[in-house]
């Protein structure tokens, strides 16, 4: 166990790397991954569902801890990453195949990567998770209405649908993780710190099929989704920090909000893309590049933090 432990703290270090030389394999060789497509909500559930088996009381008692932090974080979860994606398909000119997609992941939740970016950032990790599990939990209404509001200017929206969508694959998958780490808190424990290695394995798996699905369309407008993607997710960061500090947090919630904000649950949007949007392949395709791309920025920010707070320390502890 305790190699299988080691691994799995390895493999969570290193996801941006996976992430990467499999999405690279996808777009090699297509076919080991396009049938995985069909499975990708249920992927999807069953990182939910680990999601859900490690939350508790606590979590939630994180936000009668942190109130005026988790309001700042959810409301410019929900506000600043469907408005940034709405001008930037404005500011670009987008197609719309390629702008519903990018606004259906500016609309989705915190991604639950977001927890262990803040954890490497030195950041307010206990923050970050109420943040993540209460826009996750505000996912089923929220999603639907803000995609609903921006997006059908494109394409017509059943929000009814996508809520019930939202519901099997987020919601549901949680209270069962919930309840599991409830009335099995035993067995659960033992089990529970191989989760990471589950949802790494899940999320490659995601992100590989899409990209296999859609080698055709990323070849021919990878380089232009790729762009917007980039900037949404810097912004996001930028925007998400400067909020919390207009707000006078401090510079460690600050980090989590901006992480929190920056990094979006683009599996969601896959699978919503995958279902609602199957006869347009290219929509799931900013998903896919989100998350390809924000493990590797975040993973690149949280190092960056981390190390000014360790300077930090050094200069705090000289003096």
């Amino acid at each position: 166990m305790t190699a299988l432990l080691r691994f799995t703290a390895f493999v969570q270090k290193t996801f941006a790397l996976w992430v990467v030389v499999f999405a690279a394999l996808a777009l090699w060789t297509p076919d080991l991954f396009v049938w995985l497509k069909a499975y990708i909500p249920w992927l999807l559930g069953i990182i939910m569902l680990g999601m859900g088996m490690t939350m508790s009381l606590d979590d939630f008692q994180g936000m009668l801890r942190h109130p005026k932090a988790v309001l700042i974080g959810v409301v410019a979860q929900f506000v600043v990453m469907p408005g940034l994606a709405f001008l930037l398909c404005q500011l670009f000119q987008l197609p719309s195949a390629i702008a519903i997609g990018v606004i259906l992941v500016g609309c989705c939740p915190g991604g639950t990567a977001s927890n262990v970016i803040t954890y490497m950032a030195r950041g307010n990790v206990a923050l970050s998770v109420a943040c993540t599990s209460v826009s996750t939990l505000l996912a089923p209404l929220l999603t639907p209405a803000i995609f609903y509001f921006l997006a059908s200017q494109w394409i017509q929206i059943d929000a009814i649908s996508m809520f019930v969508s939202i519901l099997q694959v987020i919601l549901v998958p949680i209270v069962i993780g919930l309840m599991l780490r409830r009335f099995f808190a035993v067995q659960v424990n033992r089990y529970i710190e191989v989760m990471p290695l589950i949802s790494v394995v899940a999320i490659v798996a995601i992100v590989a099929a899409i990209i296999g699905a859609s080698k055709a369309a990323i070849l021919q407008s990878g380089a232009l989704i790729l762009s917007v993607v980039i900037l949404h997710n810097g912004l996001g960061f930028l925007i998400g920090y400067w909020a919390s500090r207009a707000f006078k947090l401090s510079h460690r919630d600050g980090k989590a909000i901006a992480v929190e904000v920056g990094m979006q649950n683009s599996g969601l949007g896959v699978a919503l893309a995958a279902v609602h949007f199957a006869a347009s392949p290219l929509t799931a395709v900013p998903s896919a590049l989100f998350s390809l791309w924000h493990n590797i920025s975040g993973a690149l920010l949280a190092t960056y933090w981390a190390r000014q707070s360790r300077q930090e320390t050094d200069t705090t502890s000289v003096d």
